[in-house]
């Protein structure tokens, strides 16, 4: 199983791989992408089971990124949560019409985003 987790800041990259490193020892790949493009040609590459997506990054957008992966048939089983430190109705809404199985504000609850994890992949 794999994680991808898609945001520009690296000190975010880094607390969310720290916040899942537990979930390595059960076998869980984590993976990183500093910015859409990136995170696009990982996810079509790698296959991930849950994408954890920057909203707002340079070259292509969280909002973007998701699209793409939701309209791709072959990508239709892989869980995208979009991670946003802007918390506004609007985000949310475009978040749900571009199909984000979830929508998280930073900043976000460690302990929440891992029990998050572990339901998506199914490691209750």
């Amino acid at each position: 199983m794999k994680i991808l987790i898609v945001d520009d800041e690296a000190y975010i990259r880094l607390l969310l791989e720290q916040t899942l490193e537990d979930l390595e020892e059960g076998g869980v790949e984590i993976l990183t992408a500093a910015n859409g493009e990136e995170g696009l040609a990982a996810i079509k590459a790698e296959q991930p089971q849950l994408v954890f997506l920057d909203v707002m990054m340079p070259q292509m957008s969280g909002f973007a990124v998701c699209q793409a992966v939701k309209r791709a048939p072959e990508l239709a089983g892989i869980h995208v949560i979009l991670l946003t430190a802007k918390g506004q109705e609007y985000d949310k809404q475009r978040g749900e019409e571009v199909g984000a199985n979830l929508y998280l504000t930073k900043p976000f609850d460690p302990d929440a985003v891992l029990a998050l994890a572990r339901e998506v992949l199914g490691l209750e």
